[in-house]
């Protein structure tokens, strides 16, 4: 490659890295915005959305899954244990896990407002159509995956 090529490439890198980073910003900028309106926090909507959709989860686990320090995954189980949204169940076969299980209350929110927020979602990607989100998906993946072999 040459000089030339190889200086457009770096430009090109960066200029990259900057989109992606401004996108993501403004895409999130636009969900807490939504997860905001039904009365949650960002990282109380992950928890719950984790445990509507996946089940009953060791709390350590779900700090890991959600990219949270144990101190911030304890602050929000928490908070959403006493708004009755969650709880905590000792696990049955090993007394050092605690299990955190959404609630009957916990359920119903999401029931509520689970279907809106996908609608949200998909409103705020609606920039792309299928065939674009499609090719996005692939390439970010392809990018991803070479940032982790590195």
């Amino acid at each position: 490659m040459s000089n030339e090529s190889q200086d457009k490439d770096v430009q090109l890198s960066l200029k990259l890295f900057i989109i992606l980073t401004r996108t993501l910003e403004s895409i999130q900028k636009q969900v807490v915005k939504d997860i905001k309106s039904h009365g949650l926090n960002k990282t109380e909507f992950g928890v719950l959305e984790l445990l509507y959709s996946k089940g009953d989860h060791p709390i350590q686990q779900i700090g890991q899954k959600l990219l949270l320090a144990s101190s911030s995954i304890t602050y929000v189980v928490d908070k959403l244990e006493t708004k009755k949204l969650i709880e905590r169940r000792a696990c049955p076969t090993d007394r050092r896990v605690t299990h955190a299980t959404i609630t009957d209350d916990g359920n119903a929110l999401m029931d509520q407002i689970f279907p809106k927020h996908k609608e949200a979602l998909n409103e705020i990607l609606s920039g792309l159509d299928m065939n674009e989100k499609e090719m996005l998906i692939m390439q970010l993946k392809k990018l991803g995956f070479h940032a982790e072999r590195m």
